[in-house]
């Protein structure tokens, strides 16, 4: 069995405002202008996908958006600290591992990819190596491909898999791949999304 868990708004609160505040401090720009100049098709939405492939071309690349000259200690830190972890949804990882390989998916450019044990410093005890943006897959949700590139990498089935997320555009992504999904709303802890997987392994063959 192969689990795969959200990490934003799902195993962490991810405050995006606290994090546009410490860039307006950073480059001047308000948060408006920020969305503009990166927040895109063909800056973060690329970057999520795979393109640049390194986190030094990641950086640049923000830095020639913003006309600033953001460090790469600087940029991590900013979204470490607009993030607040979720300790009794860990608990539902926990259980995962009970039953199968544990991985998570979540959208992001390749600098953060390569700080994600640094910037969700709680999971790395329980998620190991199998901490991966969805840069390092070279698409990003909900394009079902991450999904059948994630399958890939572990040999999984679909009809083998559980992935939880809170945006339901990503959940039918999924869905299209064949991997069974469920929605972490705002409502939902722990208890909830190990209910839905027992569910979930009670009905296999």
């Amino acid at each position: 069995m192969l689990f795969i868990f959200d990490m934003d708004n799902v195993l962490y609160d991810y405050h995006t405002r606290h994090r546009m505040d410490a860039l307006t401090d950073i480059t001047g720009l308000d948060y408006q202008d920020l969305r503009r100049r990166w927040w895109h098709d063909e800056g973060e939405w690329k970057a999520e996908a795979g393109d640049p492939d390194t986190g030094d071309e990641y950086l640049r690349r923000v830095n020639e958006s913003f006309g600033s000259s953001i460090t790469r200690e600087d940029w991590v830190s900013m979204r470490k600290e607009a993030m607040v972890f979720k300790p009794e949804v860990l608990s539902a990882v926990e259980f995962a591992t009970q039953h199968g390989q544990v991985t998570l998916l979540t959208n992001n450019g390749m600098l953060i990819g390569e700080h994600l044990a640094e910037v969700a410093p709680h999971l790395a005890p329980v998620f190991g190596n199998h901490l991966f943006a969805t840069a390092h897959y070279g698409a990003r949700k909900p394009d079902p491909l991450v999904y059948q590139r994630v399958l890939d990498r572990y040999g999984a089935l679909a009809s083998d898999t559980f992935f939880v997320d809170d945006t339901p555009e990503n959940l039918r992504g999924a869905n299209e791949a064949g991997i069974t999904t469920q929605w972490f709303s705002p409502h939902d802890n722990g208890k909830t999304v190990i209910s839905a997987m027992t569910a979930f392994l009670e009905a296999q063959p």
